[in-house]
């Protein structure tokens, strides 16, 4: 019996799994705050461009933040532009590729560490690091569930 799914919802895309240089993966995109404790996933495939998630990321219901630290994959004119309209400062290199290279404030670009700390966190989980699980909800479960981790952390010990 074949299962009828509507169109684009077809294989690996449909859970956000796709071709990269090391076979199938996945994106895990995140928005945090000033704290490093993440706020919100948008899972993409390994292949997708990381311009894909930020629209989503940006829709939770939490204050807007005055600036956001990036990595390269997120610099483009349009994004940049789009959060200058919106208030906020985007702190991110430009890409090797870009003709004429933006400023970028390099002392405030190093929180951006708390960022890649709280991947390494996630990433501690083995199920999370490896991606045993084959559909998004139940990915994007996982991940909710050890974000909850970190969060509790920061609360058990505060006085």
């Amino acid at each position: 019996m074949r299962i009828h799914r509507p169109l684009g919802q077809r294989g690996a895309h449909s859970e956000a799994s796709g071709r990269s240089r090391g076979g199938f993966t996945s994106k895990i995109h995140a928005r945090c705050d000033n704290q490093g404790r993440p706020l919100g996933f948008v899972l993409t495939g390994g292949h997708a461009s990381d311009y894909k998630a930020t629209d989503v990321l940006r829709k939770p219901p939490v204050p807007r933040p005055k600036a956001m630290l990036a990595d390269r994959g997120y610099d483009s004119d349009s994004f940049r532009q789009d959060l200058l309209i919106h208030g906020i400062l985007p702190v991110m290199p430009s890409r090797k590729d870009r003709s004429a290279p933006q400023k970028t404030d390099w002392r405030r670009y190093r929180g951006r560490s708390r960022i890649e700390r709280m991947f390494n966190h996630l990433k501690q989980m083995r199920r999370i690091a490896t991606r045993y699980d084959k559909t998004a909800l139940f990915f994007i479960s996982c991940l909710d569930l050890a974000a909850a981790r970190l969060w509790v952390k920061s609360f058990v010990n505060a006085t």
